[in-house]
């Protein structure tokens, strides 16, 4: 007989928890228990493993009877809405699974093989189901999150990230392309992707070390461009964390390096997300109106992921908004979420924001933002992340 371990993270979680409390955080987790509990069988186990994280066994399960129910629970949270003194959250799960067979007898090798098969879900783009597969490398890859500090500190002090970049290209005549700097981890000769060490980063707060290493980096390397040339080409955007919009030294530390390159109005961009731009508020809207008078722009990342208010938008004095890839990948097939696109670009526009959308994998998706009116576009269909090393060659 096969039992099915299913390890489950809540995506989104946190941003209720900062914005309304833990008493509301303690009512959002005893409401999706119940969600799960009406999606199993009575002879199933659900347990709370801590945090936003969940574990149930499916026990004498056929693995395509596991994946159905690992669905059932990703589509009713999905579907869900908390809410709490009036405002709304829509959140998301990451679900790993893995096959349990009497040969296995570690139970510790088990969890680990499901928490590895969760953060799978989570680079996939969250919000997914990933079954485990012994012979994956990728997955070994984001496995053993302890192992990624050591290996994080190491690759800061040796130099080893990489930066890339990926153009965000108008969709408006005359409007000046874009860039946005990704960064990579080298090891051993190899290229480790950002969904193997960021969530590790996260947790352990390690990213207002990276996004400083990121910003020395890039502002060195727009800085002697415009220096060379007199000129810089588009505009280069930099992802700021919601630890790092927090740490008051690294901000400090953005503003002096502002003041030093003394760069023309709208060579930098940061994009912050929403989440953290909200569990932050006041904080980041200090930040952002300082760094402004130092001609940055700012950016709202992954759009209507988390929140399901609009009323922040009033109260962030962003540049731009880029809308959810969630949203965007099915746009072309699925009216429901064109009309979200749409509903997003029209109140970003009538904001006086302008508008881009992710993932934009096919000229069918580009057609219908083309006929929405969204500004901008970003995706594999419009180039793929390059080295900044190979930029202007």
């Amino acid at each position: 007989a096969t039992h099915i371990v299913c390890y489950l993270d809540l995506d989104q979680f946190k941003v209720v928890n900062d914005t309304c409390g833990h008493v509301a955080g303690d009512e959002l987790l005893r409401q999706v228990s119940t969600l799960m509990r009406e999606r199993m069988r009575a002879s199933d186990l659900l347990a709370r493993l801590g945090g936003d994280e969940f574990g149930v066994i499916f026990f004498n399960c056929p693995v395509d009877r596991a994946l159905e129910m690992a669905e059932g629970f990703r589509a009713a949270i999905r579907d869900y809405r908390f809410g709490w003194e009036g405002k709304s959250f829509s959140i998301g799960v990451s679900i790993g699974l893995v096959p349990v067979t009497e040969a296995d007898r570690d139970m510790g090798r088990v969890l680990s093989a499901a928490d590895t098969a969760c953060y799978a879900a989570k680079e996939g783009g969250r919000n997914r189901v990933h079954l485990y597969r012994p012979d994956d490398d990728q997955l070994m890859e984001r496995h053993g999150q302890m192992q990624w500090v050591s290996r994080l500190h190491s690759a800061l002090d040796e130099d080893r990230l990489r930066l890339y970049v990926q153009p965000i290209v108008p969709l408006i005549p005359g409007a000046a392309i874009h860039y946005e700097v990704l960064v990579r981890l080298e090891e051993n000769g190899r290229l480790i992707s950002p969904g193997s060490f960021i969530p590790a980063a996260e947790r352990y707060n390690l990213m207002p070390r990276i996004d400083e290493w990121v910003f020395r980096n890039v502002l060195a390397w727009v800085g002697d461009t415009y220096r060379k040339e007199g000129r810089i080409e588009g505009t280069w955007c930099i992802n700021l964390s919601g630890n790092s919009l927090s740490d008051e030294r690294l901000l400090a530390d953005i503003r002096a390096g502002l003041v030093r390159a003394a760069l023309p109005p709208g060579a930098l961009c940061f994009e912050i997300t929403e989440s953290s731009a909200v569990a932050n508020l006041s904080r980041v809207v200090s930040f952002i109106g300082e760094v402004k008078k130092l001609g940055c722009a700012f950016a709202l990342d992954d759009f209507g992921s988390g929140l399901s208010s609009f009323a922040y938008l009033k109260n962030l004095p962003v540049d731009y908004l880029k809308i959810d890839g969630s949203f965007v990948r099915d746009i072309a097939t699925d009216p429901a979420d064109r009309a979200m696109v749409q509903a997003i670009n029209t109140i970003g526009h009538t904001m006086g924001l302008v508008t881009i959308a992710e993932f934009v994998e096919d000229e069918a998706i580009l057609e219908v933002l083309r006929e929405i009116g969204v500004d901008y576009a970003q995706g594999y269909h419009l180039g793929m992340p390059r080295p900044l090393v190979e930029m202007g060659r």
